[in-house]
């Protein structure tokens, strides 16, 4: 397995409660002219993991970080399910335990393009004991 720093959450810029899957960014990153999806898990809105590259792959969602970094995408933009952000807690807590050393940021805090996902404070989410923002529960 390679070094993992960073843990990075993003959001698909999906409308929020609409039902998307991994095989639809999939679609759109190949679209782009990628070979495969970027993200290594995608979280759908009924909370269920997807895979996209495996954990061992570096992935393509964090330009400049991708080497180092496991890339979770949540459906949505930002306002996401009570299952979605069970399922999100779970990933990263086991992903800490695997890379107790990684920090868990969100792609704004890395991205070259201004971008905002996954439109929630990560590092204020963690901290917290992964207790939501009220404003981005759907």
């Amino acid at each position: 397995m390679r070094e993992i720093t960073e843990i990075i959450i993003h959001c698909a810029d999906t409308p929020n409660g609409k039902v998307f899957h991994a095989s639809d960014i999939d679609q759109w990153h190949k679209d782009r002219g990628w070979t495969k999806i970027g993200y290594h898990w995608v979280i759908g809105i009924d909370g269920f993991f997807e895979a996209g590259r495996k954990p061992e792959e570096i992935g393509a969602h964090a330009e400049g970080h991708n080497a180092k970094s496991l890339g979770i995408c949540l459906i949505g933009t930002n306002k996401f399910t009570p299952a979605q952000w069970e399922s999100l807690k779970l990933l990263v807590t086991r992903l800490k335990g695997e890379f107790p050393e990684a920090r868990v940021i969100g792609h704004y805090q890395v991205a070259v393009n201004g971008k905002t996902c996954p439109n929630f404070d990560v590092p204020k989410w963690w901290d917290s004991g992964c207790v939501p923002d009220p404003k981005n529960i759907l």
